[in-house]
């Protein structure tokens, strides 16, 4: 048995017994939470474990081919998509985003300016992307595999999401405000889950984007190999999927919506260093 294999084995055998021991807990709520924060530690190990041979290298590889081929309707490749350090210029670009562009006018994060460069400058669509934007099954979006070409140019830099332009700052502000709206058929906004320390859903610390050290912990994470289901999975996909959990209508792929949610986030992590794409349960 491989090196990699013996040690997965091993964390799942202490996650299976963390998760059996928890099953069996009778005590008192404070030795029951206890007993949950231990299997949060024992998941977190276990990701750590994961991530020395994370399959989102495999993303990685398919997303820089797609970078550098020619493809759609102009047969022209990304090398010219400038993601706001200079066309081509991809090192570094992903811990610098959302930023406001001046070609669009529009604040976008990495996902929406990569869809950006592969409307105008390929030819696509943006409506056949919005069509099937996030990963199901076997089937993994162009710009998924992208975006984690791109992030993983970033890893081990710091975070500096800018607050310089006009539009920058809205952003900014507006994330917060969607942050913190509530709404919908039971009364939830991003903060209801978010904006507290010591949350969480079963054995799942919630991190609280408010602040500094909970908004790094999100932004780490992704794009993110998600265990469960074996998919690669970006930030815009998470937001999705976090709308669709509170009930509120599914925001449109790529929307100044996200690109605002994740300038409020991404401005909050700044100065941590990213150590991305990552592995998720």
């Amino acid at each position: 048995m491989s090196s990699i294999k013996l040690r997965v084995v091993v964390a799942l055998s202490g996650l299976a017994l963390a998760c059996a021991a928890q099953a069996q807990q009778t005590a008192a709520p404070k030795k029951a939470a206890a007993k949950v924060d231990r299997v949060a530690a024992e998941f977190e190990k276990f990701n750590k474990m994961m991530a020395e041979a994370s399959p989102a290298e495999l993303f990685e590889a398919k997303g820089e081919e797609l970078w550098k081929a020619k493809r759609g309707p102009k047969n022209a490749s990304l090398e010219k998509c400038d993601l706001g350090l200079g066309p081509g210029v991809v090192k570094g670009a992903y811990v610098k985003m959302p930023r406001y562009f001046a070609d669009a006018g529009q604040m976008m994060d990495a996902e929406r300016r990569i869809v950006y460069c592969m409307v105008t400058l390929q030819g696509f669509k943006e409506a056949d992307l919005a069509k099937k934007p996030f990963s199901n099954g076997a089937y993994v979006p162009a710009p998924v595999a992208l975006v984690t070409y791109v992030a993983a140019q970033s890893r081990g830099m710091k975070i500096a999401v800018p607050q310089k332009h006009a539009m920058e700052r809205e952003a900014y502000k507006i994330g917060e405000e969607i942050f913190n709206y509530r709404a919908g058929p039971w009364d939830f906004s991003c903060a209801s889950c978010h904006g507290e320390d010591g949350k969480r859903i079963r054995t799942q610390n919630l991190p609280n984007l408010s602040k500094k050290e909970g908004a790094n912990r999100a932004f780490q994470g992704w794009p993110g190999y998600r265990m469960t289901g074996g998919l690669m999975h970006t930030l815009q996909w998470r937001m999705n999927d976090c709308f669709r959990q509170q009930r509120f209508p599914e925001p449109g792929y790529a929307s100044e919506t996200i690109a605002d949610l994740l300038t409020y986030m991404g401005v909050n992590a700044n100065g941590n260093r990213y150590s991305g794409p990552g592995i998720k349960r």
